[in-house]
């Protein structure tokens, strides 16, 4: 009697020719997976495009008010506004390492009061602080504390605020933001995961003869895994590139939408925090690497369920 050989060499390569694979090229059930990869990889991609988009916000921001101080003068009864608000810019101009000073104006100071408080406003009715915008050199670094400490001996009322606060909230918004999209991704790998999983153990039961009769004469597991791994690849990459592919159109139809609106006090708003939907060449990388992600992911999720149950059979 002839006893079975391991399905390798010319056997092997015979299998691959032939017409129908073990794993079904379209499917109910693999369109059925394309579609839950594509949700997946929509909702990763704009997680990780809104990072990419806050991230970039928050740099922005935090570089602006890094090199910039404003020195706030509040109304005090007996003394002439403009009068220190000359002084404190004198004081300001006179400290190496200070680029640039600017006092506002009492037109301006209400100018910046009008988003809230309405046109036409008689700034001279109500005590609101009159600012001095100080810009900072990078080199030499100017001294802060001796401009604070001769602004409180001459000006009574006058602060210094070097922005701080602002910054540090910045980092930790930064930081809570990206810390959120990749929780977001690692929930959407894991939907993926069991997905995939519970897709390849449908393939394999519908399939089920066929593998066992391969796996009994002889078939190497990685043969058979093979055949699932390149499928399942294949749908992964479909779903991601769907996926992906949506998810960019939607920050480009959102970025079209801001230029047509620009101009106005709502795209003045959302522009200050969120810029001009660009995502730029790291959001595209950054898409596209999930894109890539996903589908390893899914060949190798398939790899494994595939192995486990062939080993579930011997």
């Amino acid at each position: 009697m002839e006893t079975s050989q391991p399905l390798d060499g010319s056997l092997i390569g015979s299998a691959r020719r032939l017409e129908t694979p073990i794993v079904p090229i379209d499917s109910i059930a693999g369109r059925a997976l394309v579609a839950v990869i594509a949700i997946m990889a929509f909702l990763a991609s704009l997680t990780v495009g809104a990072v990419v988009l806050v991230s970039a916000a928050a740099g922005e921001w935090q570089s602006e008010l890094a090199r910039e101080v404003t020195i706030q003068i509040r109304p005090t009864p007996g003394r002439d506004a403009d009068a220190d608000v000359a002084t404190a810019a004198a004081l300001a101009a006179a400290v190496p390492g200070i680029r640039d000073v600017r006092p506002y104006s009492k037109n301006e100071s209400a100018a910046l009061l009008e988003p809230w408080l309405g046109t036409g406003l008689v700034i001279d009715d109500l005590p609101v602080p009159r600012m001095v915008v100080v810009k900072l050199a990078t080199n030499p670094a100017p001294d802060l504390v001796a401009l604070r400490r001769a602004l409180a001996e001459r000006i009574p009322g006058a602060s210094l605020d070097d922005h701080r606060g602002w910054i540090d909230r910045m980092g930790t918004m930064a930081r809570s933001a990206v810390a959120l999209g990749l929780a977001v991704l690692g929930l959407v790998l894991a939907a993926t995961v069991l997905s995939v999983t519970f897709a390849t153990r449908g393939a394999m039961a519908t399939n089920r003869t066929i593998i066992e009769v391969l796996h009994y004469v002889g078939a190497r597991e990685s043969f058979i895994a093979g055949e699932f791994q390149r499928h399942f690849l294949w749908l992964g990459l479909k779903g991601g590139a769907i996926g992906g592919g949506a998810a960019l159109a939607v920050f480009g139809i959102a970025n079209l939408l801001g230029s047509w609106f620009q101009g106005t006090p709502g795209e003045d708003q959302i522009g200050a925090l969120f810029g001009t939907f660009s995502i730029g060449w790291a959001g595209y990388a950054a898409v596209f690497g999930q894109i890539v992600l996903i589908a390893l992911v899914t060949a190798l999720t398939s790899r494994l369920t595939v192995r486990r149950t062939l080993n579930a059979l011997e």
